[in-house]
């Protein structure tokens, strides 16, 4: 069986991805969580991920790092994590690979937070264009190839490369149009969302780097999870 190392879902984008694209396509995998520790996770994370980060999938003997090199071994061994229809999956690895290395600024200025509320104290160009963007990119996908999801009927890669998103438009309150308002709101609803949702606001720690990160891009009007012990 795969094993899935990942660090906190309060916070890990990055484990996300792999996570809920397993789930979705009921890949059995066992979940290795470590958490975020203050500083440097290098030392920790090196014990199980080559580039000492998160996710890393285990298969055997082999290591894979790096969430796009995940969902690219995963697409080589179980059908529909990439759409079959070679446009919709050109266009969904384009897409996917664009969230990869790109909007820096979203993920800076609105890192996620899954159980927090945060009013922003500003809307900054750079945020705009990013934000403009995943708005443009969303409601291309759904109007070209039909929805419910952004390459069409099934749950793919490029979806999974998105789904952090989804938890950043809740926690900040970022405004969408048209189709992908509705797509944010779809991909929270996911059962394997909601699943990661819920793990998230029962999570007893707080890591002071990824907190103040939250706290100086707006004001928090309410924090959802349980109290740390």
């Amino acid at each position: 069986m795969y094993v899935l190392h990942i660090a906190n879902k309060n916070y890990s984008s990055w484990s996300l991805r792999p996570w809920v694209l397993m789930r979705q396509h009921a890949i059995a995998f066992s979940e290795r969580l470590t958490p975020f520790g203050a500083g440097s996770n290098w030392e920790a994370f090196r014990s199980f991920s080559p580039n000492g980060q998160v996710p890393c999938l285990h298969d055997g003997d082999a290591r894979i790092f790096e969430s796009l090199g995940i969902v690219e071994y995963l697409a080589e061994r179980h059908a529909g994590v990439w759409p079959e229809e070679p446009l919709a999956r050109a266009w969904a690895r384009c897409a996917a690979a664009e969230m990869h290395a790109g909007f820096g600024t979203l993920r800076n200025r609105c890192t996620m937070n899954c159980g927090l509320r945060v009013r922003l104290h500003d809307m900054p160009p750079a945020l705009a264009r990013d934000i403009a963007r995943v708005n443009e990119l969303w409601n291309e996908g759904l109007a070209r190839f039909g929805g419910p999801f952004l390459a069409g009927r099934g749950f793919t890669g490029v979806d999974a490369f998105f789904a952090p998103v989804a938890f950043r438009v809740q926690t900040y309150g970022l405004r969408l149009d048209g189709a992908a308002a509705d797509y944010a709101a779809r991909l929270l609803a996911l059962p394997a969302m909601r699943e990661w949702e819920a793990a998230a606001l029962a999570e007893p720690w707080r890591e002071p780097g990824h907190e103040d990160d939250a706290r100086q891009t707006g004001i928090v009007t309410e924090d959802r999870r349980r109290k740390p012990t």
